[in-house]
């Protein structure tokens, strides 16, 4: 016998098989093929792209209020939450109401004035 059966499952082994036969090194040792690793994620592609909205809205809000609170004149009412199932509920038919981004900083500073600041 050339090999040992430890689970009882293999076959006899067979002259000239080259089932799993790696070339060897100049040691004796296998050339194994690379191995590809394909990370595994924990949350699927939509639950990421509702993540990072969810933080960026909650980010926004919090830079929302500290913008009520400090000395800014034209601070815009936050638009609804992407979370807000009740405002985007639409029928089968029409499209879903736009999600607009809670980011301000966008826009452009019309109140701005540097040299008042100096």
């Amino acid at each position: 016998m050339d090999k040992i059966d430890t689970q009882g499952l293999s076959g006899p082994a067979t002259k000239g098989c080259t089932d799993n036969i790696y070339p060897h090194d100049e040691n004796g040792n296998p050339i194994l093929p690379r191995a590809v690793i394909t990370p595994r994620r924990c949350h699927t592609p939509e639950m990421v792209k509702e993540l990072k909205i969810l933080i960026n809205e909650v980010l926004d809000e919090r830079e929302h209020k500290r913008r009520l609170a400090g000395p800014y004149d034209n601070v815009e009412p936050l638009p609804p939450s992407y979370f807000d199932t009740e405002y985007f509920k639409h029928s089968i038919d029409e499209p879903e109401p736009e999600y607009k981004d809670w980011s301000q900083s966008n826009k452009p500073k019309t109140d701005y004035n540097p040299g008042y600041y100096q």
